[in-house]
């Protein structure tokens, strides 16, 4: 059978070059490592043993990233596509498995069929997790921690001692709302995709705003309702709307109960997704963009650039690299007792195009 040193003796290069091209592509040049790869290839070499590595180092050999909800999600959502993206650019990756943990499978809730039971049953099949926008306080982030896997969270929960990637969700949404006053706009709607798991859908009164356990969206509604206030808007002032959900067809239903019943000047959503349902509700009900309304949404999707929408950009694709750096860091070298948690809060940026304008006065 063909060994590493067959292929480094064909190759003209050490064992350890051979190695490198496999688990450490950094430490070659592109052409290097396509030349041993393509030697490798030749002489039918199908790489090292990563079952004889993973028992000598204790590994796996596999990340795992959470999905909230069901597997689709994570093909269908901008931000989580964008999120894979930069999970993938990572090279120290390139020979380690990326499993998915869709959290509505029962599977995974479970163990031993025990009904109730939240041990997440992921230890022994991943190195460390990604746990990207989850609910405060969900009993599959306790399993994690108490079975101390190493993990990184993207955006959500907030975790005493996690390591951690996000943005200021609070800031960037007052952004948006003062974007929309400096426009002159006082009747706003407010579009957000969900505020608890329940799949709860429709106007939002103080008391759900206030019992939200999903953190962006609290933070984000927290910033618009804030912005409001120190323009002289109450609570009450901003009709709120939950779609229940992160696609566009909820966001549509949503958009079009708002229009309908309180015909707002303009609107902000806490997604571009619900962004760009709210500008499909308005053109079905033949209303205009921005001429009869003003929509500004969130996150900067490729989607958002072709539809002018004026938006938030937050780096989505960053965020992912980031976690995943700092997730391959910690399994690399552990963290000691005391060491400060691994921290990267990144800017946003208004970016202003033509779906918002100027509200005419009377």
């Amino acid at each position: 059978m063909v060994s590493m040193k067959d292929v480094a003796l064909a190759a003209g290069v050490s064992q350890p070059a051979v190695s490198y091209a496999y688990n450490k592509p950094g430490k070659l040049s592109a052409a290097q490592r396509e030349h041993i790869l393509a030697v490798a290839e030749q002489l039918g070499y199908p790489g090292p043993n990563i079952m004889g590595r993973s028992l000598r180092s204790g590994k796996v050999g596999a990340i795992g990233l959470m999905v909230m909800d069901k597997l689709s999600y994570a093909f269908a959502d901008p931000s989580m596509i964008a999120l894979l993206r930069g999970i993938g650019e990572i090279g120290e990756l390139s020979n380690v498995a990326l499993t998915l943990f869709p959290l509505n499978n029962q599977r995974i809730r479970k163990e031993d069929g025990k009904p109730g039971n939240t041990s997440l049953a992921v230890r022994g099949l991943v190195d460390g997790l990604i746990i990207p926008t989850m609910p405060d306080d969900h009993p599959m982030v306790r399993a994690v921690i108490q079975q101390r896997i190493p993990y990184v969270v993207v955006d959500s929960p907030m975790i005493d001692g996690a390591h951690y990637v996000g943005i200021d969700d609070r800031g960037a949404a007052r952004q948006q709302m003062r974007h929309l006053l400096e426009l002159g706009h006082r009747r706003i709607g407010v579009i957000v995709d969900r505020l608890n798991p329940d799949n709860h859908r429709g106007e939002v009164d103080f008391k759900r705003f206030k019992s939200s356990t999903e953190m962006i969206v609290r933070e984000r509604l927290t910033g618009y309702v804030e912005e409001a206030e120190e323009a002289g808007l109450a609570f009450s002032d901003l009709h709120v709307f939950e779609a229940g959900g992160f696609d566009s067809t909820v966001g549509q239903a949503a958009a079009t109960s708002l229009l309908n019943q309180y015909a707002p000047t303009a609107i902000v959503a806490c997604s571009d997704v619900m962004a760009l349902a709210s500008i499909s509700a308005a053109q079905a009900l033949q209303m205009k963009v921005p001429d009869d309304l003003s929509v500004i949404g969130f996150d900067d999707i490729a989607e958002a650039g072709n539809a002018g929408l004026t938006t938030i950009r937050q780096p989505l694709v960053e965020k992912g690299v980031y976690a995943a750096r700092f997730l391959v860091d910690i399994l690399n070298t552990p963290p000691s007792e005391g060491d400060e948690p691994k921290r990267k809060i990144f800017q946003t940026q208004l970016v202003v195009r033509t779906s918002t304008r100027k509200l005419d006065q009377p």
